[in-house]
């Protein structure tokens, strides 16, 4: 009976603490859709009296006084407040727009929407992606900031021909032209390799420059066909779309032999990663710049959902990323980190070939351990592949890779790789 108890009290305490939950929340969005109703009725009242009685701005400052004694314990009556509510009027003339939208978001947002945006079909598109997405007062600036309404849906893509209506449509607005990616703060002789390390650093301020619906797989992600490995750069899936995104990130403008690239990866996406309820995937290359005549013949016989946007780096070093600059030191120490990986990559192609060429069997999952534990039974390991698994073992162990480390995981993959070289050339054909 205890037990029975327990379980049905603790039921009970559980669907109650989510209703009282919900009924504060449903509070808090009804009182700031009165308040911000009863800003706009206030606005409205006072421009239409300045109009008939010709009253001039100093009204308001009494007013605000006047008010506030009689409501000593109200925030929000200031005359610069009232100030805005006669703007929002002005700039929100339908009260059923005002109910729907505006007065769905908080007031801070609402004084954004009046400061920094002008066009009245601008203004209501952010507010309803304001309020479709859930940004925050600082978002919904930098939104404007980057200039986010002319730049979505403006990719070139060929999604009319290769999706169904609707996801065609969705898909299109998903995509921007330019994306922004100036929190990057990246020089201009970047290679693709600091792109995709600094999106992945400022991952967080990535997707929400790509928008809502945007989850991230992995970077540098492997696939593999006909015994080779390829790695996607950036691999999303969308929730919305419920399709997988192949991004490909490109340091220069958009050539031809790209969406054959993207061609590739999105057959091979669809072929091992997609689920048979999935959407066809999509890919989106992104470059420093594009002709759009070019990518018009490179896209139009391409049987895939691609599309190519050019993306933007700042001139400027914004003052919140200074503080989070790297050292030299610490520069130095990541560059030979990623020497370390791209060299070990070298050396596990190497390594592989040199495996097949001495008939040693190929177990999965095959790793670089076992390929040379059996040519150490052959007697064909490498004379260095004893160090080569030290040093390696020592890196993966430590959460951060001194520089002496590092210096040695690259000097032994050399060593190997050399070896691994010589070897080859002197085996009989």
């Amino acid at each position: 009976m205890t037990t029975q108890l327990t379980d049905s009290y603790s039921a009970l305490l559980t669907e109650l603490k989510q209703r009282i939950r919900g009924a504060r929340l449903r509070t808090v969005v009804s009182v700031n859709t009165e308040l911000t109703l009863l800003y706009w009725s206030i606005g409205r009242d006072i421009r239409a009296r300045q109009r008939a009685e010709g009253w001039g701005a100093k009204v308001i400052t009494r007013l605000s006084a006047d008010l506030r004694r009689a409501f000593p314990d109200m925030k929000g009556i200031s005359a610069r407040n009232l100030k805005y509510m006669r703007l929002f009027a002005d700039a929100w003339s339908d009260r059923s727009i005002v109910q729907q939208v505006a007065a769905q978001l908080p007031w801070g947002h609402n004084i954004v929407l009046l400061q920094d945006v002008k066009s009245p079909s601008e203004r209501e598109w952010y507010a309803r992606q304001a309020l479709e997405n859930g940004w925050s007062r600082s978002v919904l600036s930098h939104q404007i900031e980057s200039d986010l309404f002319d730049r979505q849906g403006r990719a070139l893509t060929n999604f009319t021909r290769t999706l169904p209506a609707a996801q065609s449509d969705l898909a299109q607005q998903l995509i921007k032209d330019p994306y922004s990616f100036e929190f990057l703060s990246l020089g201009a002789g970047i290679l693709e390799r600091d792109l995709q390390r600094g999106l992945l650093n400022h991952l967080r301020s990535m997707i929400l420059e790509l928008g809502k619906g945007f989850a991230f797989v992995g970077s540098q992600y492997p696939i593999e066909v006909g015994d080779q490995e390829y790695f996607i750069d950036l691999l999303f899936y969308h929730l919305r779309l419920r399709c997988f995104v192949v991004i490909e990130l490109k340091v220069e403008g958009f050539k031809p032999e790209f969406a054959g690239k993207m061609n590739f990866y999105l057959s091979a996406v669809d072929d091992l990663l997609r689920h048979p309820d999935d959407q066809p995937s999509i890919g989106i290359i992104l470059c420093k710049g594009r002709n759009e005549i070019v990518v018009e013949y490179a896209l139009r016989d391409s049987s895939k959902p691609m599309g190519v946007a050019q993306y933007r780096l700042s001139t400027a070093l914004p003052e919140q990323l200074k503080s989070d600059l790297p050292t030299v030191e610490d520069l130095e120490q990541e560059f030979r980190s990623m020497e370390a990986t791209d060299l070990r990559r070298e050396v596990e192609c190497s390594l592989r070939d040199f495996a097949a060429a001495h008939d040693v069997p190929a177990q999965h999952p095959v790793t670089m351990t076992s390929l040379l534990r059996e040519l150490k039974e052959q007697g064909n390991a490498p004379p260095s592949a004893n160090r080569f698994l030290e040093a390696w073992q020592s890196m993966e162990m430590s959460d951060e890779l001194d520089s002496m480390t590092a210096a040695d995981v690259v000097s032994i993959n050399r060593q190997i790789l050399s070896e691994l070289t010589s070897a080859s050339q002197h085996d009989p054909a």
